[in-house]
């Protein structure tokens, strides 16, 4: 594997290193070792996989509150997204700052999401499955949001949204929730 920082703080990007023969190709998409050389947490309590039908579909913004803030590991296994992340943590240098990632089967990239951020993704085609391992098992009263158009991060989606839940579609703005919070 092959670790790239990302722009925002302890968000890594990893591509796999395929090994082609006759048959297709063998990549490792976890190692314990490897992650925790790099300080990345190396213990995931879940793994979840998403199924979408419709290009478009927009899903997140979503994380869990403390304590049970949550590291994902996610991972696109057919079709293509573009991942997007934003930073929650008050103290980052890169406060309420997104960035965006392109994960598809083709590519075989994964997106390391630390605690503290806000993750949700768009699916570039029909027929899209994103997996992803989480450290912390899903608590549905932890669940927060931020809406994904809200105007604090202006976050450039690809396409316009075919799909959404309620739930995605009715996220406060960030700045209500500040508001709430002080």
């Amino acid at each position: 594997m092959i670790f790239t920082p990302a722009t925002l703080p302890g968000a890594v990007l990893i591509d796999i290193q395929r090994k082609h023969d006759e048959r297709g190709y063998f990549a490792r998409t976890m190692c314990r070792d490897e992650f925790a050389s790099r300080e990345l947490a190396a213990d995931f309590v879940q793994s979840n996989h998403s199924f979408n039908r419709r290009e478009g579909t927009l899903r997140g913004l979503h994380m869990q509150a403390s304590p049970h803030a949550e590291v994902k590991l996610v991972r696109c296994v057919r079709g293509a997204i573009y991942d997007v992340i934003v930073d929650l943590r008050p103290s980052s240098p890169a406060y309420l700052r997104w960035e965006g990632f392109e994960l598809s089967a083709d590519n075989g990239r994964m997106l390391y999401v630390p605690e503290g951020f806000a993750h949700g993704f768009q699916t570039l085609c029909d027929d899209t499955d994103v997996t992803y391992q989480v450290s912390h098992p899903y608590v549905p009263g932890a669940e927060i949001g931020v809406r994904y158009n809200d105007p604090t991060f202006n976050i450039a989606w690809p396409l316009p949204v075919a799909v959404i839940s309620p739930k995605d579609a009715s996220w406060p703005d960030f700045r209500q929730i500040e508001a709430m919070s002080a």
